[in-house]
């Protein structure tokens, strides 16, 4: 019996399929068994016509592959390569040993790329529980981005065959990312200047540019509310490109989410924008299925930004979930046969207009609404849905004297000059996702500030969770001005922010 080591991935997590295989005397035929699905049971005719193309001819015997564990249901059909692996080494004296294996076999016995072996792979490092592996040539490009993984390629069924039967085995290891980085301790944080979209673009909206480049700096939740046509989309798209630099792990990371949904993988230092329509259904947006827990917006935007464009319009459900991963920055898919919990850290934006004809803030154009019109449009999102947001930014109203003031590139620079503050003072998360023992640790005020902010709680109404954001805010806000310590000046703008 043979043994090859192989994956399956599990929702989201890989998990370890060993192959087994046998030769018996019996009836010539040739079976897998294990919880395979379709595709696993078509590579029975791809792995026979891939050693046809080597000359191989079966023996008259029965060829049983088994996948175990036999109660962990498998797909993928870059299980192709381990089976024929199986077949065309079993009667020799081969050890695999600990090397995975991955490819989806062509007719003429090419050795094929899937969508699926980078998550796994990625996922079996996370895990420890993979040191090398063979993979195609064309998969080497992604997997060679993973540390701490040898890997050995092959193009042709012939090569992998070649490859274990040499008592030489030839392996290469992680290649490094060619973008500018800062280095902080030892982890080295990635990032690109090519602004596709450029705040240059935003004419006058002075405040909103500021708001945009603290919620960047800190990575807070942001609202825009204004007129029509204002730049409260402009702003939001314009965010993702000066977010702060991102961590390999966080690269790797958009990248599995890419593989995963069936995009192309780019590992670019560039955050994921998420942008879904108003009529989304809420299980495409925080995940589901019948049968197991898909991933949703909210999960393919981890890392990265959540833009939700004419905001009251959801619906009430999807408005009402968004409070456990805003909070708790995770969210818990539950069905009958499987629970899965994905991490939520984005940078949620959202706009919307004052009233549901958009004219209300306007001095030129008269506002059509009545006012119960405009309070069932206001009460369609909840006050603790709102209490969830760190920055509420009104815009301001378009002249013909409104002027550009600051690239994207000037703004970039404030970001990550923030950022460092932030990494070398230790913290793990960015400001705006700090829990509530981070924010006792690096967000102290001196007793004037604290008096200032008991007469805002007074004064405002703000809640514990206001209370929180806007020492989280108010904590960026001296990092922009490179102060160590939270300042009044601070935490009256931090305060400015907040909606009444």
């Amino acid at each position: 019996m043979k043994l090859i080591k192989c994956a399956t991935l599990d929702i989201h997590e890989a998990k370890v399929v060993e192959v087994e295989s046998t030769f018996s005397r019996a009836l010539p035929g040739f079976s897998i068994v294990g919880l395979a699905n379709t595709s696993i049971q078509e590579s029975r005719d791809r792995v026979k016509s891939a050693l046809s193309s080597l000359e191989y001819k079966f023996p008259p015997q029965k060829v049983t592959i088994n996948l175990s564990p036999s109660d962990l249901k498998k797909e993928g059909s870059h299980f192709d390569l381990s089976f024929a692996l199986s077949v065309a080494l079993q009667k020799e004296s081969v050890d695999f040993k600990d090397i995975f294996v991955f490819g989806e076999l062509g007719l003429n016995g090419k050795v094929k790329d899937t969508n699926l072996i980078f998550p796994i792979i990625l996922s079996l490092v996370k895990q420890k529980k993979i040191k090398k592996a063979l993979i195609p040539k064309e998969s080497f490009d992604k997997v060679s981005k993973i540390p701490s993984l040898k890997i050995a390629v092959c193009e042709t069924l012939e090569d992998a065959i070649n490859f274990f039967k040499s008592n030489d085995k030839k392996f290469e290891s992680h290649r490094e990312l060619e973008f500018d980085f800062i280095e902080i301790g030892k982890e080295k944080y990635y990032y690109t200047q090519e602004f596709e979209l450029d705040f240059t673009d935003v004419k006058g909206q002075e405040v909103a540019k500021r708001a945009s480049l603290i919620a960047a700096s800190g990575m807070h939740n942001i609202l825009f509310e204004g007129s029509p046509g204002c730049g409260k989309s402009m702003c939001a798209k314009r965010l993702r490109y000066i977010l702060p630099p991102m961590s390999l792990d966080e690269i790797l990371e958009n990248a599995r989410l890419s593989s995963i949904n069936e995009k192309q993988i780019a590992f670019k230092p560039t955050r994921n924008f998420r942008s879904p329509h108003h009529t989304s259904s809420r299980p495409s947006i925080f995940g589901g299925g019948t049968s197991k827990a898909m991933m949703g917006e909210i999960a393919l935007s981890n890392n990265g930004v959540l833009f939700f464009d004419e905001f009251p319009h959801f619906q009430k459900s999807v408005l009402e979930s968004l409070r456990e991963p805003l909070e708790d920055n995770r969210v818990l898919i539950s069905r009958v046969n499987s629970k899965v919990e994905y991490t939520t850290k984005f940078l949620f934006v959202a706009a919307q207009n004052p009233c549901p004809c958009g004219n209300l803030l306007s001095s030129t154009k008269e506002c059509r609404c009545s006012e119960l019109e405009i309070q069932r449009y206001k009460n369609r999102l909840s006050d603790p849905l709102l209490d969830r947001i760190d920055l509420y930014v009104q815009m301001d109203e378009i002249t013909s004297k409104d002027k550009s003031s600051i690239s994207s590139k000037d703004m970039f620079k404030i970001v990550k000059r923030a950022f460092i503050k932030q990494k070398t003072r230790g913290q793990k998360d960015l400001n705006g996702k700090m829990d509530e023992k981070d924010i006792e640790k690096f967000c102290k005020i001196e007793e004037s500030e604290q008096e200032l902010l008991h007469s805002a709680v007074l004064k405002f109404g703000l809640t514990q969770r206001g209370i929180n954001k806007t020492l989280k805010v108010a904590r960026t806000i001296a990092d922009i001005e490179d102060s160590d310590t939270i300042k009044k000046s601070h935490l009256l703008e931090a305060l400015s922010y907040r909606r009444r």
